[in-house]
């Protein structure tokens, strides 16, 4: 049998790692003693702390920059706003003496309307004067005679009771000025259905030889009769917006419509307060013996007679016992 050979071929030398010998380490590098071991990991700790610290004023950095980013967009596109033509359709105004504090000229005026649900069995009562109103109140109970023509003698005990509202005290609104759409507004009282109104001005609006393009949508404010068109390529509604007005031929006769941009909106902050109605109150507890139209004269009658606390009666709503609705209240002007 063979020895084994002494002698190792290069490949198999590169195969095996060499350690150097204890002279050659101490010659090469310090001694890594316990103290400079700690001294190394602290740098290393400094070195991670640094690190991560940099990473976060990076990103604070980035943050920074998009929300300068966003501010400049919102401040270029309030500027575009401010120079874009007023929104507002034609309307005839008349001045009537009325007067306001040049502080108050940046205000915005809203009228609310409060919707309420009105139960079966109950009645809205609106007087003249809110003393009438508040003298019911204060009585709470009241028996109110039925109408003997009605063929149902006797009485009912109804109960007053004060009518509370949530109010809007502060409302904050958010505008947006849209670059694909355009308000139509002045428009003609015309024996045409929304659709076939709506066909017309699309057809018109639709060709380039108008100043117009493709439309996407198409919409009629039924609130106060003007028509939004949206468009689907950008720059159509900006060129149609600087004419100011276009004549559109509807039918057998041709109408100058008024084109100003369209501005949307949201709110974004709405403060309420709690409100007491001064001239309405609520009459809960009406049994149903009578038919509508009675009782309503029925009520009407009791609540208008001095005698008995009440007087003028501007308005009265009532609900029977097996319906139900919305009670609309509004801003008293008077």
């Amino acid at each position: 049998m063979g020895g084994v050979s002494d002698t190792m071929t290069d490949s198999e030398e590169e195969s095996f790692v060499r350690l150097p010998d204890e002279l050659t380490l101490e010659n090469s590098s310090p001694e890594m003693t316990p103290e400079r071991l700690q001294q190394e990991i602290e740098k290393y700790k400094e070195l991670c702390l640094a690190k991560e610290e940099r990473g976060k004023l990076l990103q604070e950095k980035q943050e920074l920059e998009k929300e300068l980013e966003e501010l400049e967009e919102r401040r270029v596109a309030w500027e575009a706003q401010a120079k874009a033509p007023p929104s507002l359709p034609d309307r005839k105004m008349l001045f009537k003496g009325h007067v306001t504090e040049a502080e108050d000229v940046n205000a915005l005026v809203v009228a609310p309307r409060i919707q309420r649900a009105l139960s079966g069995g109950s009645a809205l009562l609106t007087f003249e004067e809110p003393e009438v109103a508040q003298r019911i109140l204060e009585m709470k109970w009241h028996e109110v005679k039925l109408d003997e023509s009605a063929a149902c003698e006797g009485r009912v005990r109804v109960q007053a009771e004060p009518v509370e509202l949530l109010l809007p005290s502060a409302l904050e609104i958010e505008l947006k000025l849209s670059d694909r759409c355009i308000l139509l507004s002045s428009l003609p009282s015309l024996d045409l259905s929304e659709e076939q109104l709506l066909d017309k001005l699309e057809l018109f609006f639709s060709k380039e030889k108008n100043g117009g393009g493709e439309v996407e949508q198409r919409e009629l404010l039924s609130d106060s009769g003007h028509v939004v068109l949206t468009f689907v390529h950008d720059g159509v509604a900006e060129q149609l917006v600087k004419k100011g007005r276009i004549q559109v031929p509807i039918g057998k006769q041709t109408y100058e419509l008024k084109v100003t941009p369209y501005m949307s909106g949201q709110i974004t902050d709405l403060q309420v307060r709690p409100s007491v109605c001064a001239k309405t109150v609520l009459l809960s507890g009406i049994p149903d013996i009578l038919d509508e139209e009675s009782m309503r004269d029925a009520l009407e009658i009791h609540f208008q007679k001095p005698s008995r606390g009440g007087g003028e009666v501007d308005a009265l709503g009532y609900v029977p016992v097996w319906g139900q609705a919305l009670a609309v209240f509004e801003e008293d002007t008077d």
